[in-house]
């Protein structure tokens, strides 16, 4: 799982409200892609994919990052799924964030929204929000 930082949306009871700003956690270094994609190829720890979730990895400061990663999950880790959480609507992205979606094989997409909230809900924190099952 891979939490990156930025978030504009700044849902109310969010879990993760630490992930908000641009500069909080460390910078992601080639060297944490590499891991990531050493981990994904680890055929002693069996890994079904990729969970990108933050802040948020639509967040355009971090479209380059995530796309590149993306770019390169597909590329040498094949058969690995990659889900990914936003604040975003799929129906509202722009054409740099849909690139990055073509990227992935599920989004939940939607802000959390306090009063929507559903504990009983399945990878998902508020009604409202939507598993887009992609490929």
């Amino acid at each position: 799982m891979l939490f990156v930082s930025g978030c504009v949306h700044e849902c109310r009871g969010c879990y993760n409200k630490s992930t908000w700003r641009l500069d909080s956690g460390k910078p992601f270094t080639p060297q944490d892609e590499d891991k990531i994609i050493a981990d994904l190829q680890d055929e002693l720890i069996p890994r079904q994919g990729l969970t990108l979730s933050g802040g948020d990895p639509l967040h355009p400061q971090n479209l380059s990052a995530v796309r590149h990663l993306l770019e390169r999950v597909q590329a040498e880790c094949p058969g690995k799924n990659v889900w990914m959480w936003t604040g975003y609507k799929l129906d509202e992205l722009t054409a740099d964030q849909q690139q990055v979606v073509e990227l992935i094989n599920v989004l939940v997409d939607g802000k959390f929204v306090q009063e929507l909230k559903d504990p009983a809900l399945i990878w998902r924190g508020s009604s409202n929000q939507v598993i887009h099952y992609l490929r």
